[in-house]
């Protein structure tokens, strides 16, 4: 089986940062990625892609990255749910990615892989 995914979008807010009970740097960062069509109004759609990053990766990328920074992101996607405070089954699909490449700005040549 394969489950690859490969995306270039700019972050929609400050990456958000904390660590797990055992320690371990963890990072949500939401995508925003054009499609590459246009719908029947003759607009093009952005879909908005929740993004999640661990240790090394986390910790460059909260520190590197803001809101509208332009980054590349390779991993897989990962489905999970869970019971929210109301008792009702909340689906997530996300990708876990394995490395963030900065494409803009200063940082342009910096990018980052899980070790």
């Amino acid at each position: 089986m394969i489950n690859s995914v490969t995306l270039v979008g700019r972050l929609t807010k400050d990456p958000e940062m904390r660590y797990t009970a055992e320690g371990a740097p963890v990072a949500n960062i939401t995508l925003a990625v054009s499609r590459s069509f246009k719908n029947a109004a003759g607009d093009m759609d952005t879909d908005f892609v929740n993004c999640t990053l661990w240790r090394k990766t986390a910790e460059n990328t909260a520190n590197y990255c803001r809101k509208g920074s332009i980054v590349g992101v390779s991993g897989r996607i990962q489905t999970r749910n869970y019971e929210n405070s109301e008792g009702r089954r909340v689906y997530v699909t996300e990708v876990v990615a394995d490395s963030v490449r900065f494409m803009g700005g200063k940082t342009r040549e910096l990018a980052v892989t899980e070790k």
